[in-house]
């Protein structure tokens, strides 16, 4: 584990430091994705079959998966209705909905919500199946209404991760991985219809190749590792601190961000040791141990608050005195868990909002996945000629100013 301290003479420096590696700009991912993307929009399927058996080690002959997915067991299909339910009924209070008003000079003007109608849906395979990734996206396609949900995930798709897909609403399933997945769903092939809009996080390939791809088809967001950082006083439990930054360590990148930032060096100390003790003792320690965690001491706390806004977390746990109160002051975290009994991991499956969020720094001025980027703005106008007499005088003003005079003309012969 990395220390820092306030106290120390390179603090601001080191804090900078200590942001996690980023793999989304890395030239020589850019590179390799770029070839990728230029295979699949030239060759189609015969690439997409070649780059499947040369990264998944998998011969496909069909991408779509036609068969029917088998139910998993009792308790896990129990669970995962269970999270079904909460992320539906969030994203359904999040929808966007029709508005109109009338503007100074009496015209209509208002919005208009429609679903966007093709869309894809990246869920990662990996060293994990992330079943939960597939409710925390596809299901917000389906509330938004999108009659085309497209979910793509790399071969073999894990039989869970396709029950999931399917009750999560998915109407097309892929067995297709990484930046060829994401170039099959923009550019489209014989086999596979492009889509509008692709939404899910994954590995640094996919994430480059939806960088890439930005204004051939659009993008939720870009999403990098994992990341927690956890606001902590003497108040907080050093066993459940370290459990929970054990937890977003072990997805398995080694890019992973896991930060501790407190006021107290006590728990510093004593979360170090549980962070080595359960380490020990975890199925997946060969991930963690690629992730190094990172210790910061701040002089009280507002020096905290105001390091864990410029780390802009993804997921960031709240666990000190009044922690309602210093949650409002966290203005740049993906996702707040506020209180001692709000770990990360009920985000992560079950809560509610989904659990796809910005990492990397981008909390500071992009949100995570909600059901209202499935759906597309409208803007409506509507004028009488009353509201349009109106509004020329302001009209001619600014369009003379701007010397387009063609502009100001269109209104003006309405009542020549």
């Amino acid at each position: 584990m990395k220390f820092l301290r306030f106290d120390q003479p390179d603090f601001e420096a080191a804090l900078a430091s200590a942001l996690v590696a980023s793999s989304i700009l890395d030239p020589q991912i850019e590179q390799r994705v770029r070839a990728i993307l230029d295979e699949v929009r030239q060759r189609g399927d015969d690439a997409l079959r070649e780059l499947t058996e040369r990264f998944d080690k998998v011969q496909l002959t069909e991408f779509h998966v036609r068969t029917r997915p088998r139910r998993p067991p009792r308790a896990l299909a129990q669970a995962l209705d269970t999270a079904h339910r909460n992320i539906t009924a969030f994203a359904k209070r999040s929808l966007r909905r029709n508005w109109q008003m009338r503007n100074a000079q009496g015209a209509q003007v208002g919005e208009k919500f429609d679903p966007i109608h093709r869309v894809g849906i990246y869920v990662p395979g990996g060293t994990a199946p992330l079943i939960s990734t597939a409710l925390m996206t596809i299901t917000l396609a389906k509330v938004a209404g999108c009659q085309d949900i497209v979910a793509c995930s790399p071969p073999p798709i894990h039989p869970h991760l396709h029950y999931a897909a399917h009750k999560a609403g998915a109407t097309e399933i892929l067995q297709l991985g990484g930046a060829q997945a994401i170039a099959a769903m923009a550019f489209g092939t014989k086999s596979i219809q492009a889509v509008a809009k692709i939404f899910g996080p994954g590995n640094a390939y996919v994430t480059a190749a939806k960088r890439l791809l930005f204004g051939v088809v659009g993008i939720d967001m870009i999403s990098g590792p994992s990341e927690l950082l956890v606001l902590a006083d003497d108040t907080a439990p050093a066993r459940w601190v370290a459990a929970d930054l054990l937890a977003q360590a072990e997805h398995g990148s080694g890019y992973e961000g896991v930060w501790l930032v407190t006021t107290s060096e006590k728990l510093l100390r004593e979360t170090e040791q549980e962070w080595n003790r359960q380490l020990m003792t975890t199925p997946r320690r060969s991930f963690i141990e690629k992730v190094e965690p990172v210790a910061v001491l701040a002089r009280d706390l507002a020096q905290a608050i105001e390091i864990t806004n410029q780390f802009a977390p993804e997921h960031c746990e709240v666990i000190t005195r009044q922690p309602q109160r210093v949650a409002k002051r966290i203005t740049t975290a993906g996702a707040l868990f506020i209180g001692p009994w709000s770990p990360t991991v009920v985000g992560d499956y079950l809560a509610g909002p989904s659990h796809a969020l910005p990492t990397n720094g981008a909390g500071a001025w992009c949100a995570g996945l909600t059901v209202d980027q499935f759906q597309r703005r409208t803007s409506i106008i509507q004028l009488d000629r009353r509201a349009l007499q109106r509004s020329l005088p302001a009209l001619e003003e600014i369009g003379c100013a701007e010397q387009l005079t063609a502009h100001v003309q269109s209104a003006q012969l309405r009542f020549a």
